[in-house]
């Protein structure tokens, strides 16, 4: 099996019995690799990316019952850990793991960005939670000007909640 295929794989046996949460990883992986193809990335920082995007949330449930809270920081930190172990059993390198990680223990910090796989990671997983959450417009609207930095995320943002272009 592909290691991408086994990763996805176990995350949904990861989340068994909650398909809200499958369904988050799922979509925002497929936002993911969509954003990363149409910027050009390569191979390997692709295969990075959409790793990352299938994992990003793993530290929500250790969060849960370690704190009673399933909030951002908390997330980013129980999630590098587990995604570590996920990832060396699907075979993935040692370099792939650590930049991964580094991803997960982020992926709701908004500054410091320091790569084209962090910004797409954000822009995808803002792009479905602004749909689960039932973001309001204005609140889309900044995000469009806080968040988006791709061509392609801006465009998708614009296109999913029919926002106007800038002036």
């Amino acid at each position: 099996m592909e290691k991408q295929d086994l990763l996805y794989q176990n995350m949904t046996a990861f989340y068994r019995g909650d398909p809200a949460r499958i369904q988050h990883f799922v979509k925002v992986h497929s936002f993911a690799a969509y954003i990363g193809r149409q910027e050009g990335l390569s191979d390997a920082l692709q295969a990075v990316l959409e790793a990352a995007a299938l994992v990003h949330d793993i530290g929500i449930r250790p969060a849960e019952e370690k704190y009673g809270s399933c909030a951002g920081p908390l997330q980013e930190k129980e999630g590098p850990p587990l995604a570590d172990k996920m990832l060396t059993e699907a075979g993935y390198s040692r370099e792939a793991i650590d930049r991964v990680c580094y991803l997960v223990s982020r992926h709701h910090t908004y500054t410091g960005v320091d790569g084209p796989d962090y910004r797409i990671l954000l822009e995808a997983d803002f792009l479905v939670n602004c749909f689960e959450d039932k973001m309001p417009r204005e609140a889309a609207m900044a995000a469009l000007r806080k968040v988006f930095r791709t061509e392609t995320g801006k465009r998708m943002m614009k296109t999913m909640f029919d926002l106007p272009d800038e002036e």
